[in-house]
């Protein structure tokens, strides 16, 4: 595990990881204390119950942050063994060494540089197990547990058709591999793991296996551990014992672009299960006798890019719509997920924000919707010290607020002039959510529409905008004067009405009744509610005068 960490600390700075956090010496031992026991609780559960909490990346992470922060602030207290709880009655006859994870390319290109007789696996997303065979007998099955001693497995072994209970062969055999849970076609890219590694996990916690869950548990063979010294020889004897699956999907490489060739693939295309990553192997490794329950030389793992990352909250801000929407925005200690840089998330509204309770200094786990959109999935753990966070009143913002810059309202408003020059009101060119920014801050904007009094002059008083883009504001301006009814009243934020029939008029909108809206196709008793509020209100009807005096067709 020191090693693993150690690697990781070297290649993972763009995971945001791997700093101290700006925290006095006994909140930081707080937390610290915080995360260990979050971690004891996973690992008590998943080795002790087969019972997975957390997502896999999200704990490989956890347990790197734990390192990190327990150097920053307990650098000479002595580690917690995290296979405290996974240990078992029965001993390995060969330690089960655990694999060093390879954080990047340049990682990979550094471990493959000086090697050589090099082999690629897929790294199968299962559980581990050791299988004894005596006379090729099965006599014993070993869970992982922390690599020198696990639970015996082996009458649930014996149950699993893929499992072989005796073997063509009179030798003793040790193999070591991974029972996986069958998913045919599966693409990992698309379908992630699944919760395949916790379906097998759970199956193998039971007292005991029925036969529909046991066939759906296959075995893959990723070491021979006595066998013999030359890899090609192993997998010859992998095959005639059986194991064509594993010697097939064991491959030879001789350059870092061949095992990017061979990830990308098995990444992206289908295998009969779930794996989080490949495999890199030496063929050549140390006898059997000296193998140690802790990360080898000679073989490490590459993982495939993250589809969930564990993020640090720095703040929580509330973006207000044009709508008077509130939604809560989470801003991040920035972390890489796939090739983004993540440093916000939304949670999407209000109610959510509550639910989840998210204050600064969570750790909150987040992935990729459509591998673009960052999502927020849930809080990993919660900051020991939690901060206050005053939300807005939703009260104080709905449709028909916020038609004048001022304290509190400076975002709606703002969101209804970003509206106006979009695509969906007015469509004009040069206008966009900055330069709204600087002639509201300048004092220029009272209204919705105060800019169409502007000129080249006064423009060029705003900091920022200078003759060229004031000439290409004041065109903008006029442009506006020219668009037709539909698309004023969409810019000046009629409510949603698509199939409505609007004519060309203001004044026939305005004077409609509830009834007479309800008689427009979709338009039901909320919708039409809405329409009476919006002609009738106040700042709306001086808005249609102002644009009245203008000239603008319809008003």
């Amino acid at each position: 595990m020191q090693r693993l960490i150690a690697l990781w600390l070297c290649f993972t700075p763009i995971l945001g990881l791997a700093e101290c956090p700006n925290w006095p010496n006994d909140r930081g031992i707080a937390e610290t204390h915080r995360l260990q026991r979050q971690l004891a609780e996973w690992d008590d559960a998943y080795h002790r119950r087969g019972v997975s909490l957390v997502d896999d990346e999200i704990y490989d992470q956890a347990r790197l942050r734990l390192q990190v922060w327990q150097d920053c602030f307990e650098p000479h207290r002595t580690r917690t063994d995290p296979l405290i709880t996974a240990g078992g009655e029965s001993a390995h006859p060969i330690a089960q060494t655990g694999l060093s994870k390879l954080a990047d390319k340049a990682a990979v290109a550094a471990w493959i540089a000086p090697r050589s007789d090099l082999w690629i696996q897929p790294k199968v997303d299962g559980v581990a197990v050791t299988l004894l065979y005596r006379d090729g007998k099965l006599v014993q099955a070993i869970s992982r547990g922390n690599g020198r001693r696990g639970m015996d497995w082996t009458a649930k072994a014996r149950t699993i058709p893929s499992v072989p209970s005796q073997l063509p062969t009179t030798a003793d055999i040790v193999l070591q591999g991974e029972l996986y849970w069958r998913l045919p076609e599966h693409v990992q890219a698309a379908a992630g793991s699944a919760g395949a590694r916790s379906d097998v996990a759970g199956a193998m916690a039971r007292q005991a296996l029925d036969a529909d869950t046991a066939g759906h548990i296959g075995l893959f063979v990723w070491d021979w551990p006595n066998g013999p010294a030359d890899m090609q020889a192993r997998l010859d004897g992998l095959v005639a014992m059986g194991f064509q699956q594993s010697a097939a999907l064991t491959l030879p490489i001789n350059t870092f672009e061949q095992a990017v060739h061979w990830r990308h693939r098995w990444f992206n295309q289908p295998l009969p299960f779930a794996s989080d990553g490949v495999v890199l192997r030496q063929g050549q490794r140390p006898d059997a006798g000296r193998w140690q329950a802790e990360p080898p030389s000679w073989a490490a793992a590459w993982k495939y890019p993250l589809r969930t990352a564990l993020a640090t909250v720095r703040s929580v801000e509330f973006s207000i719509g044009r709508s008077g929407r509130i939604t809560p925005v989470l801003q991040l200690e920035p972390v890489q997920l796939d090739d983004r840089r993540i440093a916000r998330v939304s949670l999407g509204s209000l109610q959510r924000w509550e639910a989840e309770d998210v204050r600064p200094g969570d750790q909150i786990t987040i992935a990729l919707a459509g591998l673009t959109i960052p999502r927020f999935e849930r809080v990993a753990w919660r900051a020991q010290q939690r901060a206050k966070v005053e939300a807005p009143d939703p009260g104080d913002y709905h449709p028909q607020s916020c038609w004048q810059p001022g304290p509190g309202c400076d975002q709606q408003f703002l969101a209804r002039l970003t509206w106006l020059s979009g695509k969906q009101g007015l469509d004009l060119p040069n206008l966009g959510a900055g330069t709204w920014k600087r002639l509201v801050e300048a004092g220029e904007l009272n209204d919705l529409l105060g800019w169409l009094e502007l000129d080249a002059q006064r423009l060029q008083r705003v900091p920022g905008i200078g003759l060229r883009k004031a000439e290409g504001l004041v065109a903008s301006f006029q442009l506006a004067r020219e668009r037709s009814f539909d698309a004023w009243l969409r810019a000046i934020g009629l409510p949603p009405s698509r199939s409505v029939t609007l004519g060309q008029d203001w004044h026939v909108l305005a004077s409609r009744s509830n009834d007479q809206w309800l008689t427009e196709p979709g338009i039901g008793p909320g919708r039409a509610q809405q329409l009476r509020d919006f002609f009738a209100d106040p700042n709306v009807r001086s808005l249609q005068q102002k644009l009245n005096a203008e000239k603008v067709a319809g008003f």
